[in-house]
């Protein structure tokens, strides 16, 4: 399922990553070309080393591409300031990460505003208590991370994420730490990000499980796509990745 909308939540031309110099140099990405559209979950998949997080890190902003392009809801990453590039991610971009990097010292409603706060929202309490209710922990508001289960804090990162109603969300191994039931509630919450808020979910994941909940499954190997597929079972994917990681 290649995409190549020009009015994608994100795309990538030609993304090249490589690290190091010489004959130690190594391309964690070679010439990937992809879009995802609005309105769609995504599950990018691969072996250990295949070039995933560097992926959703490039695609992000988070880090820089020694090749390619890439845009973030129209606007071209490449010619940004650093400055420029935060303000985008900001207003653009939502993360939500395996190790949820909640502030330990703030409250759950806190780390939820700090967003808001950043960009100097004017009335924020409203949404803040809002996306709270939503992800189910309107009564935890008060409480700090170390108060909160590893899936009560994913939580507070997924409306984090949400809250500046962003255009896309990367989520990396977003289930990684928690066990089934609390991974399928935080699957749930990004379902519904894309299906009753519109947004787009690009989401690394190593479980097929996982990946089942995404409209489109992409596999990386060697820094390249391999496979791109909507509508794939659990059995398929399991099978598609070992086929490239037998171990």
């Amino acid at each position: 399922m290649q995409s190549d909308s020009r009015d994608a939540a994100v795309r990538a031309e030609g993304l090249g990553r490589r690290y190091g110099d010489g004959e130690a140099a190594i391309d964690a990405l070679a010439d990937v070309s992809i879009a995802f559209p609005r309105g769609q979950f995504a599950a990018v998949m691969g072996p250990s080393g295949s070039g995933k997080s560097t992926l959703l890190h490039c695609l992000a902003g988070l880090d820089r591409p020694t090749a390619g392009s890439v845009v973030i809801d129209g606007t071209p990453l490449s010619g940004l300031s650093d400055r420029d590039l935060t303000v985008l991610r900001r207003s653009a971009i939502g993360f939500v990460f395996q190790s949820f990097n909640l502030l330990p010292m703030l409250t759950a409603r806190e780390n939820v505003a700090l967003p808001l706060r950043i960009a100097g929202t004017r009335d924020s309490d409203a949404r803040v208590d809002a996306m709270l209710g939503e992800v189910g922990l309107a009564d935890r508001a008060a409480h700090r991370p170390s108060e909160l289960s590893g899936g009560q804090q994913q939580r507070v990162a997924i409306a984090r994420a949400l809250v500046a109603e962003p255009t896309v969300i990367f989520a990396d191994e977003p289930t990684g730490n928690l066990d089934s039931a609390s991974g399928q509630e935080i699957l749930d919450l990004l379902r519904r990000a894309v299906d009753e808020r519109g947004r787009t979910v690009v989401m690394v994941t190593h479980d097929p499980r996982a990946a089942t909940i995404a409209d489109r499954v992409v596999l990386l190997s060697d820094g390249r796509v391999v496979l791109d597929r909507s509508g794939m079972g659990a059995d398929e994917i399991y099978d598609a990745v070992r086929t490239l990681d037998p171990a």
